[in-house]
């Protein structure tokens, strides 16, 4: 209870922009000092911009401090971090390669689809239980008590945060030990690019659907002026869902349109103007259009923003563009809004004498656990089907293990839609820390295998040395 007295945004009357400055220095200052830490143990950067938060956040400790306001945090940072969700997913729908995906058989497709399935299905089956158990604590409720969604959604929505992948840690480790090249690690990539797609369009699908839903909201979409225009009769739930679901697919299509025009003018331009800044400037502005205009077709804005970095990363300009979105969003933008994520866990309120927030805890804890054996059960065990053997499944399912930033972009996607409470971004963090340690500590145990050349390979020398005595 001293924590809730003393951690409070104060208000003010009169904000001034200079404020935003300090918070946003110390913010990129502690991100870089973290980040090169942690690189000397082969952690995520991501960790470092989230420890960096945390340690900002202890500012809210300081009785009667003016740096972190309303203002400040809300209309500054909260901007930044709007912004840096955009460009993390562009620049993760860039480094997607499409030729890989296009050469890949039915196996990386099924592990892909499995290792989105698994975890997200059985973190639905224990939140409904958990649900049912305790009267709804897991769904999110206004201060009157009526749901803001459909509490299946929200349970739904909490797999759908599991699908996440980062094979980043993965492939840094296969390189380390020469297993890259293999048929595991062919399929461990491969898969893992499937997985981001499948996982991308999951989310679009439940926030969309969960919309449909939702009390009070008054957001502008295709779906929803259609649906108004509709005579009473014809206003069910059904015809709600159908409309999202079309227009859902208006979008895709247009976006396939799109994508043929804008790989033309970026091949050519590529061409033409190669290592040119007006790329990436067009890159940018084509990426933050079409992010609005998917939010018209009630669509995540983010994956508006892959779509527009899937296209590109099939022209020729692809890896100059790649180099200057990854360059723009972790200098300024990723650190603020990983470290604004961590600066929100200080509101938080932690109190072990409410059931509700005890249940949460261990639903967390079971969240954490769901989500590490999740994507192992599911890759590895449709694996076996296609012919892997038993110690090579594992191998494939410990590397779709691993998560990092685009876990936390989805949950907080699931935030700012009602989905999700706040409370579960801890967990992400823990989720990310054990699986960017466990990761690389199993594959390397799993590979551990004594190089003994075959007996059939040394015989033919050993005779001809013979015969040549």
């Amino acid at each position: 209870m001293l924590l809730d007295t003393l951690i409070q945004i104060p208000h003010e009357s009169n904000p001034q922009a200079f404020k935003i400055l300090l918070p946003l220095g110390l913010l990129l200052l502690f991100a870089k000092v973290f980040a090169l830490l942690l690189s000397k143990i082969k952690v995520p950067q991501v960790i470092g911009y989230l420890f960096a938060g945390l340690v900002v956040g202890l500012i809210y400790l300081i009785p009667g401090q003016n740096i972190l306001t309303d203002y400040t945090v809300t209309n500054g940072l909260s901007f930044f971090s709007k912004v840096a969700v955009i460009l993390i997913m562009f620049s993760a729908g860039i480094e997607t390669d499409i030729k890989k995906v296009k050469s890949v058989g039915l196996a990386s497709f099924f592990i892909a689809l499995f290792g989105v399935l698994a975890p997200m299905l059985l973190c639905f089956l224990f939140a409904l239980m958990i649900d049912h158990l305790t009267g709804y604590a897991l769904a999110i409720k206004d201060s009157a008590g009526n749901f803001l969604v459909n509490p299946i959604f929200t349970e739904l929505y909490y797999g759908v945060i599991l699908t996440a992948t980062s094979v980043s840690i993965t492939v840094s480790t296969l390189k380390e030990i020469g297993k890259l090249d293999t048929k595991i690690g062919s399929a461990l990539v491969s898969s893992a690019i499937i997985d981001d797609i499948i996982g991308i369009l999951v989310l679009s699908l439940v926030i969309s659907l969960s919309s449909s839903n939702a009390q009070g909201s008054d957001s502008f979409n295709f779906a929803s002026l259609v649906y108004q225009s509709l005579p009473v009769a014809a206003k069910t739930p059904w015809m709600n869902i159908l409309l999202i679901i079309l227009f859902m697919a208006v979008f895709f299509s247009l976006t396939i349109g799109l994508g043929f025009f804008i790989r033309k003018l970026f091949n050519y331009l590529g061409t033409r103007y190669p290592h040119h800044i007006r790329i990436t400037i067009l890159s940018l502005a084509i990426c933050l259009i079409w992010s609005y205009v998917a939010e018209l077709f009630n669509i995540a804005d983010i994956t508006g923003a892959y779509l527009v970095g899937l296209i590109l990363s099939g022209t020729v300009a692809h890896g100059y563009i790649d180099h200057r979105a990854e360059t723009t969003c972790n200098y300024l933008f990723a650190p603020v809004f990983f470290g604004n994520i961590a600066m929100g866990m200080y509101q938080s309120s932690f109190d072990f004498s409410d059931p509700l927030f005890v249940t949460f805890l261990w639903f967390g804890v079971a969240w954490v656990i769901i989500g590490l054996i999740g994507k192992v059960l599911g890759s590895g065990s449709i694996s076996l089907a296609f012919g892997f053997k038993f110690k090579e499944a594992l191998k494939i399912g410990v590397g779709m293990m691993a998560r990092a930033e685009v876990l936390i972009v989805c949950a907080q996607k699931g935030i700012d839609a009602n989905l999700v409470s706040p409370d579960i971004m801890p967990f992400c963090l823990i989720l990310i820390l054990i699986s960017s340690f466990l990761t690389p500590i199993c594959l390397k145990l799993l590979f551990k295998e004594k190089e003994i050349p075959p007996l059939e390979k040394q015989t033919p020398e050993k005779e001809l040395s013979k015969e040549s005595k």
